[in-house]
């Protein structure tokens, strides 16, 4: 026997509001029935399970102990800007000269996740 994912669940402040961002991150939609105001809500991603937002009285305080990482289907760098203008703020660079390495950034409420190399961001520079 064993166990299935199903979510990957996010505490927050506003449920609907950083669903909205990770919406936005993800290109998915968010639940059919999500409403702003609403406690929790869910992004449906494409494959496996969905991010799951729960609205908690309590800010967050410490680093994450768990972060999602992104691998978009555009260049690493033009995704970072693209999620820096959607709300996203910039936290650490761990991009090399040879073009590896990753970006971290934290989502409005502050939980980190980075942006890993594109695909042909990775054919580019792998031999």
């Amino acid at each position: 026997m064993v166990s299935v994912l199903q979510n990957v669940a996010i505490d927050c402040a506003d449920a609907y509001e950083l669903a909205r961002f990770w919406s936005g991150a993800t290109g998915r939609p968010l639940h059919p029935d999500a409403r702003p105001g609403d406690r929790e809500t869910e992004v449906l991603l494409t494959e496996g399970p969905v991010l799951y937002f729960n609205q908690v009285p309590e800010p967050k305080t410490i680093k994450n102990r768990i972060h999602l990482c992104l691998r978009p289907e555009s260049s690493r760098d033009q995704e970072v800007e693209r999620l820096l203008a959607l709300g996203a703020r910039f936290v650490a660079d761990h991009r090399n000269p040879d073009g590896s390495g990753w970006a971290v950034l934290a989502d409005p409420e502050d939980n980190e996740f980075c942006v890993l190399r594109s695909t042909s961001d990775r054919a580019g520079t792998d031999s």
